[in-house]
């Protein structure tokens, strides 16, 4: 009889397994038995320092994204956290291929979604919590009063939600010619190693546009205080933690994707049913030092959100836009995020 070339080239295998003995031959059923599965069976996910990923927190510490793709029938799941200090840390790993998933401000996603073409887009919101500019300079009531004497941090200069709100609040205090009046004055650093800053006289940073806890944090010394609320600025939340990733992982992993969105809700639903406990175990997997009654105090102000649902993320590119940062507007919040999320309220 004929063998075909494909014939051929299974029996030559088959030959090799035999002469490699037992072993090789059962590990080769086991393979040709097993199932096959679209989605990858391990994902990484970048996270950053602050409150505002809780609902990122508590689904690593709950395995919440194991069981709700274990639910949907992907089995064992590996899911690696990421520690990464600012959101271009994330784009950076992302584009390399470094992680599979950024967990940070819509901002970062807005960028890489114009200079990809689209091949980065949002899959869900994670959280929203109001942003403190905050400083201890004395002479520093409002932002007319900063000055070259003055240094911002920032956990990504001109691209971070903080960076973008700072340019939206100096448009409206100098008019649209001078959002960008701060930007000299702003400097890059993680929110732990800004909160030391502040908290240094000697330090040449001297104002911080923070984020909770660390703002709350910074705010017990009575030499530093408020100048601006992100919230009270733009009077809605602002989705500064979403989910993004590139769109040749969200097409292999259609089940997976779900999962993780189903994952993020289901932390959600564990902050609104207890926020005390949702609070304590945020401690207890971060170490941070915030006592967990304030981080409930935090979870109930206006701005605060921990939601699948993004928002502001058309006030973020129509800025952009306007400031040439992005070469294309996108028309509708959705433009910019996968389909799993269009049935949601965002805007």
């Amino acid at each position: 009889m004929m063998c075909t070339p494909r014939a051929d080239a299974i029996l030559k295998v088959c030959r090799h397994l035999v002469r490699a003995g037992p072993a090789a031959l059962l590990l080769a059923g086991l393979a040709m038995a097993a199932p096959a599965r679209a989605d990858d069976a391990k994902v990484r996910i970048s996270r950053q320092p602050g409150f505002v990923y809780l609902p990122a927190v508590l689904a690593e510490q709950h395995k919440l994204i194991e069981k709700q793709a274990k639910a949907a029938g992907l089995g064992d799941v590996t899911v690696e956290w990421v520690n990464l200090t600012s959101g271009a840390a994330g784009n950076d790993a992302l584009l390399s291929g470094n992680i599979d998933i950024v967990d940070s401000g819509s901002t970062n996603m807005l960028l890489l979604n114009d200079r990809t073409r689209g091949d980065v887009k949002g899959l869900c919101g994670v959280g929203s919590t109001p942003m403190l500019l905050l400083t201890r300079n004395p002479a520093v009531k409002t932002l007319g009063d900063f000055s070259g004497k003055d240094k911002i941090a920032l956990p990504s200069v001109k691209v971070s939600t903080q960076a973008v709100l700072l340019q939206i609040a100096a448009r409206k205090a100098f008019g649209p010619e001078n959002a960008t009046k701060l930007d000299p004055l702003t400097v890059q650093l993680g929110h732990p190693d800004a909160v030391a800053a502040l908290a240094s006289p000697q330090n040449e940073v001297n104002s911080h546009f923070s984020l909770p806890p660390f703002q709350q944090r910074e705010l017990q010394d009575p030499a530093i205080h408020a100048v601006l609320n992100s919230y009270e600025l733009v009077g809605e939340p602002v989705s500064n933690a979403i989910f993004y990733a590139r769109t040749g992982w969200f097409n292999r992993n259609p089940k997976l994707a779900a999962a993780i969105v189903a994952a993020i809700d289901e932390a959600n639903a564990e902050i609104a049913k207890d926020p005390l406990q949702a609070a304590k175990d945020y401690v207890t997997a971060t170490n941070d030092k915030t006592p967990p009654e304030t981080l409930v105090a935090i979870m109930k102000e206006p701005g605060t959100t921990f939601s699948t649902t993004p928002y502001g993320i058309m006030l973020q590119a129509r800025h952009f836009y306007a400031m040439k940062t992005i070469k294309a507007e996108p028309k509708d919040w959705k433009d910019t995020f996968f389909p799993i999320v269009h049935g949601l309220p965002g805007k």
